[in-house]
């Protein structure tokens, strides 16, 4: 039986667009990722271009084991500027976590990541109705953090030497979340942020 939660998607807004991952964006991925050389960042996963392609099977992969749905983010001339996913998938208790989300240096601190975020939770909690939505993220990654925070998203706690790096290092995940009952305000101010003039 196909699931809701793990039905390829289309989510479009002013600034980007979020499409079903797939193979043929692995050129376009590979160029957005080599924009800030962001894989290069101890503190987080964002895959290299060579190893682009690896990763988008990855992806898929989880999306066809139910546990993931994963997104190309296009810009506003439909290339390819960054990936995100729901991942952690539990349709049982409809709770989804909104991670693995890289961005091209070129459209951070833009309004691509508000929107795509405003996007994501609005199908989450209008279309597939959940619970509450998860996110995730390391505790040395400060820009990522506030980034949650200005969403409106809630501090849940700290999970201590959660997972290991890539280097052997140990990781604190900090867990943060958005509730049903939150969501009305949240959207309402992610609205708000979207109408902002950027600097």
């Amino acid at each position: 039986m196909v699931s809701p939660f793990t039905t390829p998607t289309s989510l479009r807004g002013s600034h980007a667009s979020l499409v079903p991952l797939e193979a043929a964006h692995a050129e376009g991925l590979a160029e957005a990722s080599a924009d800030g050389e962001l894989w290069k960042l101890w503190y987080t996963a964002v895959p290299s271009p060579e190893g682009m392609a690896a990763e988008i099977e990855r992806r898929l992969g989880l999306r066809e084991a139910g546990t993931m749905l994963p997104f190309t983010v296009l810009d506003t001339n439909e290339r390819p500027v960054g990936m995100t996913t729901f991942m952690n998938i539990d349709a049982a208790n409809r709770r989804v976590e909104i991670g693995s989300t890289w961005y091209a240096r070129r459209v951070q601190r833009s309004a691509v990541n508000t929107e795509c975020k405003l996007m994501l939770l609005t199908h989450a909690f209008d279309t597939l109705d959940c619970i509450a939505v998860e996110f995730r993220t390391h505790f040395f990654n400060r820009q990522s953090r506030r980034g949650i925070e200005r969403l409106g998203a809630k501090l849940d706690g700290i999970l201590r030497s959660h997972q290991l790096g890539a280097d052997g290092s140990l990781r604190d995940t900090c867990v943060y979340s958005i509730i049903r009952s939150e969501w009305p305000a949240v959207r309402t101010h992610l609205r708000w942020q979207l109408e902002q003039p950027r600097a």
